[in-house]
């Protein structure tokens, strides 16, 4: 898709969005350790904006709070001031997924008016509006079916399809964002780092997933010792390859044993890359940031293991939503370094 080169004020409106993305992650992140997400038991897209007004108010939504599974098994002690905790965080996640969609559309009708928006930037655009509207629709769905007698979470599956669907929406934001700022001549073709680059999205993104299954659990709990788990290196009570499927999905010691592997297994790409960008032009963008990866992998690592040593009676949320935001910084940085690397052979053979 070939773009006008002065596109700064969608590009600036992207990156805009691209943060409140990140912000609204973050904020799910911490929607979950705290156990908010059940909260709010009902989606009232324009009334819902606002909170309880007042004392009365407050107490019907705690009653509805009080008909689910996770009040009656779980949280019966709570009191309302509890209760306003938890709902806070919830509330919080929606708003700001409203105040999203606002920051997203008016600008858009705005650019469209002005016709700062080429007709060749419409599709894009819509694909960007049906990812954020299916990301809302999920993230419903994902709450709803834990509104029940049953359920004292929603599904750590559910959560993480949610995660990852919020996490293609960040990616797809920030590539549209990058094609509008970056100039062509910065475009190289390393065909030997795009291969490695792509092998690392992959893997980073089953990471993600059981990084997802590690918060919806709780897993972090199962073990809070490193580098051993609970003094071994390969721990009992795991990979019953009798019920292999659920087990890595569903075994607390399991999910934790896989997420410090894929941990170490990604290390060895990275560092591959890394020296091999030293051919890269000196003058390039991507030689550059040439270790932005790494350093964010580093830094994500030992986020990972604080989170994991301070994980004795409950999840260190501050750790963990640290741990969170970093990796999305690594997984940026990943797609980053792929979109410069991407070029036409043809037209650039620097490599």
């Amino acid at each position: 898709m070939d773009l006008p080169k002065d596109n700064r004020a969608v590009a600036k409106w992207l990156f805009v969005g691209l943060v409140m993305i990140m912000v609204q992650v973050l904020l799910g992140g911490i929607t979950r350790l705290t156990g908010s997400g059940l909260s709010i038991t009902e989606w009232q897209p324009i009334i819902g904006a606002f909170p309880p007004m007042n004392e009365d108010a407050w107490q019907q939504a705690f009653d509805k709070y009080k008909e689910i599974a996770q009040f009656k098994h779980l949280n019966s002690h709570f009191s309302l001031s509890d209760f306003k905790f938890i709902f806070f965080w919830e509330w919080l996640h929606r708003d700001w997924a409203r105040l999203m969609g606002l920051v997203f559309i008016f600008p858009f009708i705005y650019f469209l008016i002005r016709k700062k928006i080429e007709r060749s930037m419409v599709n894009p655009m819509i694909i960007l509006f049906i990812l954020g509207g299916l990301q809302g629709a999920i993230g419903w769905i994902m709450v709803q079916s834990g509104l029940n007698a049953e359920n004292l979470y929603v599904s750590h599956i559910r959560l993480a399809v949610h995660f990852i669907a919020a996490l293609i929406l960040l990616c797809y934001v920030f590539w549209f964002a990058l094609k509008l700022s970056i100039p062509s001549t910065e475009i190289l073709s390393v065909p030997s780092l795009r291969g490695i680059n792509l092998i690392l999205l992959v893997l980073v993104t089953i990471q993600l997933i059981y990084g997802a299954f590690m918060a919806g659990l709780h897993a972090a709990l199962a073990s809070h010792t490193w580098p051993d788990i609970n003094g071994s290196y390969w721990p009992a009570g795991m990979l019953k390859f009798s019920n292999f499927w659920d087990d890595i999905s569903h075994n607390l010691i399991t999910v934790q044993f896989i997420h410090r592997g894929l941990a170490y297994l990604i290390c060895i790409p990275v560092v591959i890359w890394t020296l091999r960008t030293k051919q890269l032009p000196a003058n390039s963008v991507l030689y550059a940031t040439r270790y932005l990866p790494l350093l964010f992998l580093i830094i994500q690592m030992v986020l990972g293991i604080l989170t994991i040593l301070n994980s004795r009676v409950e999840i260190p949320v501050l750790f963990a939503i640290l741990h969170q935001f970093v990796g999305m910084l690594f997984l940026l940085s990943l797609v980053f370094t792929l979109f410069l690397s991407r070029g036409n052979s043809m037209r650039n053979s620097q490599a």
